[in-house]
C-alpha cells in the first residue's frame, strides 16, 4: 500500500533532515522530489500542483526558517498537507435517526462492489447491527447469486428478488422497503448494477433505486489499482447521481496510491473505508491523518494498538511488553508473538504500521517472509526449554536436531535465530524502550 510513493517521499524527508537549515535552494530541490513522487504515483496533476505550492508557501515562512528544527517543521507541514488531501480526518458512516439506514453501493463492474457489500455488512455486525443484503440489477439477474453466496458464507440475511418482482422495479423496491422495516433490519445494504462503462441505461437504473429508496449514504466503490480511471468514474457518478462517500478497494496491491490521493480533492467526497485484501475482514475505517503519517515514514502506532486490542490476547500482550522493557524476551515469547501476529494480520502489514525512523530505523533488517513465519512455530517447538531461553547455546548439532524435529531445513533454523537476534538488538536501544514505555499496553 503506497509503497512506491512512501519510498520516494521518505527520500525527500531524509534529504531535508540532512540539511543544516532550510533555504529556497534546498527547499526547491525537496519540492522537486515531492512533485516527481506524486506524479509517478499517478496523482492528478492539479492536485500535485496545489499540494506543492501550499507546502512551498508554508515552508518558507519566517517562523519555520528561523525555528530551532526547521527540517522537522517542514516534515510536519508535508504530513499535514498530505492528510488534508486525503480528507483531513476520519469521517464516520452516517446512520439514519429513524431506521432502517440504507447504504446504496455504486461503481463499475470489477471494482469489488459486491464483495464490499459483504465486508460492510460484516463490519456492521461487529457493532451489534442486523444488516440485510440485497442485489438490484435489472440486466444481470444472476448478479444476486454472488451476493447470496457471500451472505451465506458470512451467515448474513439476504433478500432474494424473483424474476416477477424484477419485471416491476418500482413495486419491487417498495416491497423491499416494507420487508426491511417490518423485520427490523438495520442497515439495508444495496448492491446495484455494475457495467464496464458508464452509460445512460445504467444511470437511469441507479436514479430509480436512489429516488425510491432515498439512501442514507450513496457510496462509490472504486478500484484503486485503476488509478485516475477510478477518479474519473467517481467524478461522473457524483455528477450523475450524487455521492456521499467512497470505499477504495485493492489498496493492498496498489503501490502508487494515485486514486486515494486524488479522489477526495476531485470529488469533494470523503473516503470512509478501504479494502486491504480479498478476505472479508480486510476492511478498514479510513483515517487520513494516520495514513499520511505512514506514507512519510512516521508510522501508525494508534492503528497497531487498535489491532492488538481487537485481535490479540491483551494479558499476553501486556506480559510481552513487560518482558521487552526488561529485556527478558525469549524464543518462547517470540513464538507467542507469532501466534498473536497471525490473528492481527501478516508480519509485513504490522511492520508497515511502525515508523521507519528513530527507534525503528533498522526495522528493514528484519525481513521475515510471511509464508516462512508460519514454520517458525514448529521450529521453536522442537527446541528444549534451555535452548529457548539461551539461543546462543544452539550449536551445529543442535540445529540439525531441531531441523529434523520440525521437518524444516537447517537454513530456516539459522534464519529464525538470525531474525530473533536482530529483534533483540533493536530492543536494546534506549529510544525503543522509551517508545515502548509510552504505550498503554506496557503500563
Amino acid at each position: 500500500m503506497f509503497d512506491q510513493l512512501a519510498e520516494r517521499l521518505q527520500k525527500a524527508m531524509k534529504f531535508l533532515r540532512g540539511e543544516g537549515k532550510i533555504t529556497e535552494k534546498n527547499m526547491a530541490e525537496a519540492l522537486r522530489m515531492i512533485r516527481l513522487a506524486f506524479l509517478e504515483a499517478d496523482v492528478n496533476y492539479r492536485v500535485v500542483k496545489d499540494f506543492v505550492e501550499r507546502i512551498r508557501v508554508k515552508a518558507l515562512d519566517e517562523k519555520v526558517l528561523f525555528s530551532l528544527i526547521p527540517a522537522q517543521q517542514v516534515i510536519k507541514i508535508v504530513r499535514d498537507e498530505l492528510a488534508s488531501i486525503l480528507g483531513q480526518q476520519e469521517r464516520k458512516l452516517k446512520f439514519s435517526s429513524s431506521p432502517p439506514s440504507i447504504f446504496m453501493l455504486v461503481g463499475l463492474q470489477g471494482s469489488g462492489k459486491t464483495t464490499s457489500c459483504g465486508k460492510l455488512a460484516k463490519w456492521a455486525v461487529s457493532f451489534g447491527k442486523n444488516p440485510l443484503l440485497v442485489s438490484f440489477d435489472l440486466k444481470r439477474l444472476a448478479a444476486q447469486e454472488q451476493l447470496k453466496m457471500i451472505a451465506r458464507t458470512l451467515s448474513l440475511h439476504f433478500y432474494e428478488m424473483t424474476k416477477e418482482q424484477m419485471s416491476h422495479p418500482p413495486d419491487a423496491l417498495q416491497e423491499l422497503l416494507k420487508f426491511t422495516k417490518n423485520r427490523g433490519y438495520e442497515p439495508l445494504i444495496v448492491d446495484t448494477a455494475g457495467r464496464l462503462h458508464i452509460d445512460e441505461e445504467l444511470m437511469e437504473e441507479l436514479h430509480l433505486v436512489r429516488d425510491i429508496l432515498n439512501p442514507t449514504e450513496t457510496i462509490y466503490v472504486g478500484d484503486s489499482m485503476t488509478g485516475q480511471d477510478a477518479v474519473k468514474s467517481a467524478q461522473l457518478f457524483e455528477e450523475k447521481i450524487g455521492l456521499t462517500s467512497i470505499i477504495l478497494t485493492k489498496l493492498d496491491g496498489d503501490a502508487r496510491g494515485g486514486a486515494a490521493l486524488s479522489i477526495v480533492s476531485v470529488t469533494g467526497k470523503p473516503i470512509k473505508f478501504i479494502g486491504t485484501g480479498e478476505k472479508f475482514d480486510k476492511f478498514e475505517v479510513f483515517h487520513p491523518d494516520r495514513m499520511a503519517s505512514r506514507i512519510i515514514g512516521m508510522g501508525d502506532i494508534l492503528s497497531l494498538i487498535e489491532k492488538a486490542e481487537e485481535k490479540a490476547d491483551l494479558e499476553e500482550v501486556e506480559e510481552l511488553a513487560r518482558k521487552l522493557h526488561k529485556q527478558e524476551f525469549t524464543l518462547e515469547d517470540f513464538k507467542k508473538q507469532i501466534v498473536q501476529m497471525k490473528r492481527m494480520g501478516s508480519f509485513s502489514q504490522i511492520l508497515n504500521l511502525l515508523p521507519t525512523a528513530g527507534p525503528f530505523g533498522d526495522i528493514s533488517k528484519i525481513d521475515i517472509d510471511d509464508k516462512k513465519i508460519l514454520y517458525y512455530e514448529a521450529i521453536i517447538n522442537s527446541m528444549t526449554q534451555k535452548e529457548k531461553e539461551n539461543p546462543k547455546m544452539i550449536n551445529g548439532s543442535r540445529r540439525l536436531r531441531i531441523a529434523k524435529g520440525s521437518g524444516r531445513p537447517v537454513a530456516e533454523v539459522n534464519q529464525l535465530l538470525k531474525q530473533f537476534l536482530e529483534m533483540k538488538k533493536m530492543m536494546k536501544k534506549s529510544q525503543f524502550k522509551k517508545l515502548l514505555s509510552s504505550l498503554p499496553m506496557s503500563r
